[in-house]
């Protein structure tokens, strides 16, 4: 069944081309920023639409002209029973009331799959996130992108795109060469102890006294392959794994290849950079350096693709590792970045732009700084002392559906706290809880409906009252989210819109309270418990659809 959003938007498309056929719109007006949503003040009617605000400049007309036009289209419609022009010229709908009858038909039928898309359109689309350098376990500076990239993932995925989950490995360079020393010292750090005892274990005292020629590359491979399995089950804690682990020692001749690609379309030159600036750069000198024009692609100024002791810099790696994902075909690419690493963005973007030849855009998502509290007082983390708070001991005392559902509750690029007391808190302010608790509620009613051994009808739909109904109308703006969401990839969204509607189910739970003859099941009215069950039902499957995308588990039963 085609979700009512996207039915209206037909609707509305259908009316439009009307208009343009009669003569009463001009032809060639591009409709792609006409949306149909909820109205802002629910007396307004079920569906709004700001085509006319859209299409009046470029049409040469009044908007309230386009308006009272598309309105007398919609209004023939059979399932609308009304349309109404408001305000400079927005277009409210108001439906009668079987079309949300006929939406939550259609998302029982649907089940966890309601909101599905096809909008994605199959696109491949390389969602790379985490790469943390192999030197150490995973900890919570490390958590946060790695929920966020997990979730877009999943999102993408939910909304038709063909997605894959990607980690790159950071296994050059002197700090893995430095990890390696550390493993043959059986440096005492505690994540390094099961390392240094898997190679004693395999080599015993054989390269205890040999020079470091003889057992650095052997130790540094065997060191970063232990420290990954450690990562690897870090995220697993999480619920995270990646399709494609690739390791920088992989690129191979793919620096070079990169390179005559861009020198191929004139865009490396040898030259000499000019002062950053501010200050802090006093290491800097004048000198000439193999370059990349990345000013000519949006970066503030060209880029050093060699040091000066002929080395490849950080850059030109990781300019072959993204030339590397072009050649393997994905059309679309989606980095994770920390906010420390902010200022690399315009030279990545800049660089995929040149490669692609501007058919593939580079998506950086920034993702900003978790803080730790544990009863509101800061919990301090000291990366020289070695003692930092590991993604692992966070996930076994509060749980992975809490780690991952907090860490969606605000847009990535923003600050995020986390409360070890808070997070756990049984309480309408902690949104964990909140939609896990509509979720188990729902679970509840039916267990309850089950262990009165009542006998049940068919739902007859049309025993629920307006409130009911509306309930169905925040239902059924899951698919919309979820569009919206892939769309600006954003999965924040997901989780504040199941706040929003575990608040809207939460809303019609409480009138039971009050009044008995209000509650989901009544005992003496068999049909009236169906239809209530079917709404709870249905408002269960978007709830558990949400939380799918976000990878939490909704829950049963809350104690």
């Amino acid at each position: 069944m085609t979700p009512i959003y996207t039915r209206y938007a037909i609707h509305i498309a259908d009316a439009l081309a009307a208009l343009v056929a009669s003569g009463d719109l001009p032809a060639g007006l591009s409709t792609a920023n006409v949306t149909v949503e909820p109205p802002r003040d629910a007396s307004h009617g079920d569906l709004a639409t700001n085509a006319a605000m859209v299409l009046a400049k470029p049409a040469g007309m009044k908007p309230r002209e386009i308006a009272t036009a598309l309105a007398q289209k919609l209004s023939r419609l059979a399932e609308v029973e009304a349309a109404e022009v408001a305000g400079p010229g927005f277009l409210n709908l108001r439906l009668r009331p079987d079309e949300w009858r006929d939406e939550l038909r259609g998302i029982l039928a649907a089940g966890t799959d309601y909101g599905r898309s096809t909008m994605g359109d199959g696109v491949s689309v390389n969602v790379e996130y985490v790469s943390a350098n192999p030197t150490g376990p995973m900890h919570m500076g490390h958590c946060r992108g790695a929920v966020v990239g997990d979730a877009l993932a999943a999102l993408l995925a939910f909304a038709g795109f063909a997605v894959t989950r990607e980690y790159y490995i950071n296994d050059a360079g002197g700090q893995v060469d430095t990890l390696a020393r550390s493993a043959h010292l059986r440096y005492p750090g505690d994540y390094l102890v099961p390392v240094g005892e898997a190679l004693a274990a395999e080599f015993g005292d054989k390269y205890a006294a040999a020079p470091e020629a003889e057992w650095l590359v052997l130790f540094r491979t065997r060191t970063v392959a232990l420290m990954m399995d450690l990562i690897r089950a870090d995220l697993a804690l999480l619920g995270i794994h990646h399709d494609v682990l690739f390791a920088e020692s992989s690129l191979g001749d793919a620096v070079q290849a990169a390179l005559d690609d861009l020198s191929a379309k004139g865009l490396i030159y040898e030259g000499v950079l000019e002062a950053p600036k501010g200050e802090g750069h006093d290491d800097w000198e004048p000198r000439p350096q193999t370059l990349f024009r990345a000013s000519d692609f949006g970066d503030d100024s060209d880029r050093a693709l060699k040091k000066s002791d002929g080395s490849w810099t950080y850059f030109a790696g990781d300019v072959a590792y993204h030339y590397d994902k072009l050649r393997r075909g994905f059309v679309q690419l989606v980095d994770l970045f920390g906010a420390d690493h902010g200022g690399y963005v315009k030279r990545m973007q800049a660089a995929v732009k040149a490669l692609s030849g501007g058919a593939v855009t580079l998506d950086v998502r920034i993702v900003q700084m978790v803080r730790l509290f544990r009863a509101g007082e800061p919990v301090k983390m000291s990366k020289r002392s070695g003692s930092f708070v590991t993604l692992a001991d966070v996930v076994r005392e509060v749980g992975k559906d809490v780690v991952r559902f907090i860490m969606l509750t605000k847009k990535s690029d923003s600050q995020l706290d986390f409360d070890f007391a808070k997070v756990v808190e049984q309480s309408r302010e902690n949104p964990v809880f909140y939609v896990q608790y509509a979720h188990a509620r729902i679970r509840s009613v039916e267990r309850r409906a089950a262990a009165a051994a009542m006998v049940l009808p068919d739902p007859d739909l049309t025993l629920l009252d307006g409130e009911e109904l509306a309930l169905v109308r925040f239902a059924a703006q899951w698919p919309r989210i979820v569009e919206a969401a892939a769309a600006t990839r954003e999965p924040h969204r997901v989780a504040f819109y199941l706040s929003d509607l575990a608040a809207e189910f939460h809303s019609l739970w409480n009138r039971g309270n009050d009044d008995a003859t209000r509650r989901l099941v009544i005992e003496d009215n068999a049909a009236l418990t169906a239809a209530r069950l079917a709404l709870a039902r249905g408002v269960g499957h978007v709830i558990a659809s949400g939380l799918a995308v976000m990878g939490v588990e909704p829950a049963e039963e809350l104690h």
